[in-house]
């Protein structure tokens, strides 16, 4: 059996075997995990894994590299195929979600791409939700469906949408929830059902809330994907994404897979990455307190028609997220009473907030859809998402909460 912590030997005293020293790790607050997990034994004994920037590695003799290849005997051959700096970061997450093994992708695109490379072929049918990230509807529609794979988005929040939208060829459900830029929530363990009655898999972008609030195998799905850019790595310094399996008997199908396409990250990112996760818990959980204290104002202003928040009793699906995740995350989203319009101005008014994509820094970031990351959707499919025109998505960070509530009162006003 391949476990995902080998040899986390030195934070335990006494001979015990690895199955336990994993099972005490994973059953550690996640604070915890998010400091020591993915840490294993060097020859140096450093507190902090080594990067080991090569592209490849030596083999003792032609022996040692036909076992290598074959199988027969563990280690690295090339940091496409396997890295020790990025396998330390791969472990470290697949811990925190409670999964048997991830795999770290240059990007969070390159993570979907793969996933639906190792899970689907021509003939297949996918069920995705509606609102989700814009290049992700985009690989769905415009690449996959060139290889035979079709897909039908609905609104994941409907189940009877979800049960109506399967098919017999029907081989992934895909869930981004909260979805993007919505923040419409999905209940996945009733979605889990109705993909597991059709003998589908049931597949969460979980980047929105990560493994401190959300851990979507509890609640059955089969594979979970984030971008590692976002909230994980967590200082706008990396791109990179990962999917993580629940069962070790697919782990391999899905390397191959990565393997063969080629979108891995590399060993500098991995080191990035695994840094931040050590601060996650206490990055999420500062910018969710922050989210929450923005979303009560918003929800107050005069200029704003709606907000989206998950903390928010107001949210529709308000009680479907309490019970599946254990925090709110930091991700408003608002519907200005201007339109358009009034989105651009509030853009362009801000000046504590940085006016960019992405989320889950340590920044405050603020970006308009309709206008940037879903224009290329067209009016007629981002209303069909809900995305209205005067949507704007708010990504709160760690700053002090009353001086990001003064940039946003002051750039309102202007609206």
């Amino acid at each position: 059996m391949v476990l995902p912590m080998h040899n986390f030997i030195s934070l335990f005293s006494g001979e015990r075997n690895l199955e336990v020293l994993v099972k005490d790790i994973r059953s550690k607050a996640i604070t915890t995990q998010a400091v020591h997990a993915g840490i294993t034994d060097n020859e140096h004994g450093a507190v902090v894994p080594p990067i080991y920037q090569t592209s490849t590695f030596k083999f003792e003799n032609v022996n040692h590299g036909a076992d290598l290849f074959a199988g027969r005997q563990d280690g690295y051959i090339y940091t496409r195929m396997r890295n020790p700096t990025v396998e330390a970061m791969e472990d470290a997450v697949a811990v925190l979600e409670g999964g048997a093994k991830a795999l770290g992708c240059g990007s969070g695109m390159a993570a979907i791409h793969s996933a639906f490379a190792a899970m689907v072929e021509s003939g297949d049918h996918i069920v995705a939700s509606e609102s989700v990230y814009g290049p992700t509807a985009t690989l769905l529609k415009t690449v996959l469906s060139k290889f035979g794979v079709e897909s039908t988005m609905v609104d994941t929040s409907d189940l009877e949408a979800v049960r109506n939208a399967m098919q017999p060829n029907t081989k992934v459900v895909y869930v981004e929830t909260p979805g993007n830029p919505t923040l419409v929530i999905s209940d996945l363990a009733a979605i889990a059902e109705i993909a597991h009655e059709a003998k589908a898999d049931l597949v969460v972008d979980n980047t929105f809330m990560g493994p401190v609030f959300l851990r979507p195998f509890e609640h059955g799905a089969d594979v979970v994907v984030h971008s590692l850019t976002k909230s994980l790595n967590g200082h706008a310094d990396v791109v990179g994404g990962i999917i993580v399996v629940k069962d070790e008997e697919r782990y391999p199908l899905f390397r191959k897979t990565l393997n063969q396409i080629g979108g891995v990250i590399d060993p500098f990112n991995s080191f990035l990455v695994h840094r931040g996760l050590k601060t996650l818990p206490l990055r999420m959980q500062r910018s969710s307190e922050n989210a929450m204290r923005v979303a009560e104002y918003l929800e107050g202003h005069d200029k704003v028609e709606w907000v989206r928040y998950p903390g928010l009793p107001s949210h529709p699906q308000f009680e479907i997220g309490r019970k599946q995740s254990s925090g709110f995350g930091s991700m408003i989203s608002i519907g200005l009473r201007g339109g358009l319009e009034a989105g651009k101005n509030l853009m362009d008014n801000v000046h504590l907030f940085t006016l960019a994509v992405s989320l889950g820094g340590v920044e405050s970031l603020i970006q308009h859809p309709a206008s940037m990351t879903h224009a290329s959707m067209g009016k007629e499919q981002r209303e069909q998402a809900n995305i209205s025109d005067g949507l704007v998505r708010i990504a709160v960070g760690i700053e002090d909460v009353d001086e990001i509530i003064a940039d946003l009162e002051h750039a309102l006003e202007l609206c």
